[in-house]
């Protein structure tokens, strides 16, 4: 997977403040998605709200908000997968 260009850095999880569950992107096949819950539209990381579908790149990986959760779906760096 290519990354973004100007993909934002998010940084590291930073645990005093509100992020929603990272998962790994084998986990993505057994994901259940959360619809019922309104607040599940979005994503947190370090306190900040994304919409679903939004992309961040935390250190070596890119993250995909999805229903609630974020999803490793490849390494931030093209060049060093």
């Amino acid at each position: 997977m290519a990354t973004p260009v100007g993909l934002r850095n998010v940084g590291a999880v930073d645990p005093t403040l509100k992020t929603s569950p990272v998962l790994e992107e084998t986990a993505e096949e057994s994901y259940e998605p959360r619809h019922q819950i309104p607040e599940m539209d979005v994503c947190y990381f370090n306190g900040e709200m994304f919409a679903t579908g939004e992309l961040v790149r935390s250190g070596t990986m890119v993250l995909k908000c999805r229903d609630g959760v974020w999803l490793e779906i490849g390494p931030a760096d093209p060049d060093n997968p």
